[in-house]
């Protein structure tokens, strides 16, 4: 009989690329991992791995049953649930993967609601960007993503169900004394001369930011980069830098002021589940919490 955590390790593979990356995101040691793999070739007596100079890969084999491995490891969970709760109560742990901007804004929010109508789920978060979120859905280390449809590096696919949430401008935040704190819209060319806070290489609103500036014909001077949104505004705040960050990020208890772009810029921002059977109950009332926040804009209501 094939062992559920050993096909959690295969699927991972499969995402992940390397047993050196499963490794680390299962906590084992890159030998552990490879044996387990072993004995699934063993159990299944099948050969799913093969070797290509110091690197291991799947075979044709290893792929399908990777593939499908998710499929199985997701009815077992709902199979689990609706046993021990008829399928009637969200029981269980769901786990909700979200960037940044969205944690106190979406999904806190949502889980708080939760907690008082379901007193047996129990929600984890984990702050993830959309290129960590993606594989993590895909690997089954989360159950639900939000995620945004405007993120390239990683596309989305038929293997994912989504479902829209809210619609969220790029703006343009300054100290509050800067010239460009007046009214209307701002072109972004007129400040290529301003020092720009940024987020860490490589990351969603990196990228997208360093776009919008390349678009507008400059090269930004990066004076700062941080992964946290508040550093980012006390730093705009302290009138060090000027940035451009999605609306939801901008918390009002900073001293800035933010102007929407001359060519507007959203993102839409989506929930994302794996498609397959149907989600269990836990997975689909945590889905309904993040969809009725009456506090945020949805799509084509912005």
């Amino acid at each position: 009989m094939m062992n559920p955590w050993r096909l959690r390790l295969l699927s991972q593979l499969d995402t992940l690329g390397t047993v050196r990356a499963v490794a680390q995101a299962a906590n084992l040691s890159p030998s552990n991992v490879s044996q387990q793999l072993s004995v699934l070739e063993a159990e299944t007596r099948t050969r799913l791995l093969e070797r290509t100079g110091r690197r291991v890969r799947l075979t044709p084999a290893g792929l399908i049953l990777a593939r499908r491995a998710r499929a199985i490891l997701d009815h077992m969970d709902t199979v689990e649930t609706e046993l021990r709760g008829f399928g009637e109560e969200p029981v269980g742990l769901v786990r909700l993967g979200t960037f940044q901007s969205a944690i106190h804004t979406m999904a806190v929010p949502a889980v708080t609601r939760l907690a008082g109508e379901h007193p047996h789920l129990d929600v984890e978060l984990l702050q993830l960007e959309p290129h960590e979120s993606l594989p993590a859905l895909r690997g089954g280390d989360a159950d639900v993503i939000i995620t945004t449809t405007n993120f390239d590096d990683l596309p989305l696919g038929p293997d994912l169900d989504l479902v829209p949430l809210a619609t969220d401008p790029v703006l343009l935040v300054v100290p509050p004394d800067h010239p460009a704190a007046g009214r209307g819209a701002v072109d972004l060319a007129a400040y290529a001369d301003e020092p720009w806070a940024f987020d860490v290489p490589q990351s969603y609103m990196a990228n997208l930011a360093l776009r919008l500036c390349r678009q507008s014909r400059f090269e930004p001077r990066v004076v700062c980069r941080f992964s946290n949104y508040m550093m980012t505004l006390q730093h705009v705040e302290a009138g060090l830098s000027i940035a451009l960050l999605p609306g939801l990020a901008v918390d009002r208890r900073y001293r800035v002021t933010t102007r929407e772009l001359a060519s507007p810029v959203t993102r839409t921002i989506t929930a994302a589940v794996r498609r397959g059977s149907p989600p269990r109950a836990a997975v689909r009332v945590v889905l309904d919490a993040l969809r009725h926040n009456p506090g945020l804009p949805g799509p084509g209501r912005e």
